[in-house]
């Protein structure tokens, strides 16, 4: 039992993890040219070089801030798994891995809001004071 509780923790620290990773690579080192194969991409992020840049950096700190508050949420909800029937703690994390799963598709709407609000539809920066840097 605490062998299969092990694996479902490590499970459920993979996505939260991930998303810190990637977070931060996109922070530090998004990747140089737009591709269609890895990266934030989306109609929006791949108009231009700019969209591009600022659509990494976006989704890089909400992956980041999002693993970050996942992590020890997941790692304090699947503690309490602990003693429980392999059923329970698998019916439990797998619950918890769905979760995170959906947490990490809805990060796609910060982001795209972001370039919304700071490019207009031609991929140009709006003049507005309140623009994200």
């Amino acid at each position: 039992m605490l062998g299969f509780w092990l694996y479902m923790l490590a499970v459920d620290l993979l996505i939260p993890a991930t998303m810190i990773g990637f977070g931060l690579l996109f922070l530090k080192r998004p990747p140089k040219k737009i591709n269609a194969i890895f990266g934030y991409r989306s109609m929006r992020s791949m108009q231009n070089e700019d969209t591009w840049r600022f659509a990494h950096q976006h989704c890089g700190k909400v992956w980041c801030t999002a693993g970050l508050i996942m992590a020890p949420l997941s790692a304090i909800a699947v503690a309490f798994l602990y003693g429980l029937s392999t059923d329970r703690i698998g019916l439990f994390g797998g619950g918890l891995c769905l979760l995170q799963c959906i947490a990490l598709l809805l990060s796609i709407f910060p982001t795209e809001r972001a370039l919304k609000r700071t490019f207009d539809n031609s991929g140009k920066r709006r003049e507005s004071p309140c623009n994200e840097k």
